[in-house]
């Protein structure tokens, strides 16, 4: 798993909207920090939470310069219906490839919902040199990280 001071893995994978654009993390580097929102799925409640609560600091992670994107296994049309449902003003990234989730090494198996080889909650802030400056994963998928926390790393980017 890549932590604080590596070199962050790049990755291409397909945006949550209705164009199904290409996302490609390498064209974000440079831009200043980005932060990686990996959930395990939209429409759960713990991913609902935690998705609402990003949408909240959303201003103050912009303000500090940083931009926000969550990051699931689930498909662009889930993925575009859940920030439609929830008003999530920020990109959510489908990753039904896994190849973001394997680079990071966030895959988790949740059994007891029926979700396998899914992201882990979790949450890494990539400077614009496109290195890591803070890493978190939850120890359990339910957790959601300290958005306080977060908005620090980001101004520290």
């Amino acid at each position: 798993m890549p932590s604080n001071g590596d070199t962050a893995p790049t990755f291409t994978a397909t945006l949550g909207t209705s164009d199904h654009e290409s996302f490609d993390l390498a064209d974000h580097v440079g831009d200043g920090p980005v932060v990686l929102a990996f959930f395990p799925g939209a429409f759960t409640p713990p991913c609902t939470n935690e998705m609402v609560a990003l949408q909240e600091h959303r201003d103050a992670f912009q303000n500090a310069g940083g931009t926000l994107l969550g990051i699931s296994a689930d498909s662009p049309f889930a993925q575009g219906a859940f920030r439609e449902e929830h008003g999530l003003e920020f990109d959510l990234v489908s990753d039904m490839a896994r190849e973001a989730i394997d680079a990071y090494d966030v895959e988790i198996d949740i059994e007891d919902l029926g979700l396998y080889s899914v992201a882990n909650r979790a949450a890494f802030v990539v400077d614009g040199d496109g290195v890591i400056t803070y890493s978190w994963v939850a120890d359990d998928p339910t957790n959601e990280p300290d958005y306080d926390e977060l908005l620090d790393a980001i101004k520290a980017a």
